[in-house]
């Protein structure tokens, strides 16, 4: 009776078994003959007290070479933000750049006043406010940020500064309460330069950045 059971035991436990195995296949998958040959990696060359410098390891091409004011600006904001990465920081930028334009035409104060330091929200609100009086309107058209170029890198205290040159084609026309332009040219794409600079608490768990400075170089 009990080799009855040990046998009964030994099937359950082969199903058990089998079972494991066809989802462990069908999670981590199986090999066809087609798939890509791995890719090739070359291990940075550690130096002789097998130390790898990680900070080398992420920079990028768009990185300024580390004997330069910006090089060493980058340098003093990875001491202070480990996890600071220039390229990620950049696409943010451009997308902060867009967002912050398009919501200042519109009137949009509710976009812009997380994006903005306090300061420059109080000018930007009460530009938009003072359009609303006159009613004025602002057609603006991002056509396209052809380059976003970091100019200046910095600690503050415990502040992260980067300030970027946006060179950026817009069609911007302000429209007075009849509708005639008074200001601008709706038809006219043209090249629109700024110096954005942007902050951050390197200490507070918010990852955010936040606008606290604009300014247009004179032509």
């Amino acid at each position: 009776m009990n080799d009855g059971y040990h046998f009964l035991d030994i099937v359950f436990f082969a199903m058990v078994a089998a079972f494991l195995v066809l989802r462990l296949r069908s999670v981590l998958g199986k090999r066809t003959g087609t798939e890509r040959p791995p890719e090739k990696w070359s291990p940075v060359e550690a130096p002789a007290d097998n130390v790898v410098d990680l900070q080398s390891v992420r920079r990028s091409a768009s990185e300024p070479p580390a004997e330069t004011p910006l090089g060493q600006g980058l340098a003093a904001i990875r001491a202070a933000d480990r996890g600071f990465d220039l390229d990620g920081f950049l696409g943010g930028a451009k997308a902060a750049f867009e967002m912050i334009v398009i919501a200042f035409a519109h009137g949009d104060k509710a976009t812009l006043q997380p994006l903005l330091a306090p300061d420059v929200y109080r000018h930007f609100s009460e530009a938009i406010d003072a359009r609303r009086q006159h009613g004025e309107t602002l057609q603006t058209e991002l056509v396209g940020i052809r380059s976003a170029e970091l100019v200046e890198a910095g600690m503050d205290g415990r502040f992260a500064a980067l300030t970027i040159k946006f060179v950026s084609e817009q069609v911007n026309a302000l429209r007075d309460a009849k509708g005639e332009v008074v200001e601008g040219n709706p038809e006219r794409v043209i090249d629109v330069i700024d110096l954005w600079t942007f902050r951050r608490d390197t200490r507070s768990p918010d990852p955010n950045w936040a606008l606290t400075a604009t300014h247009t170089p004179d032509p």
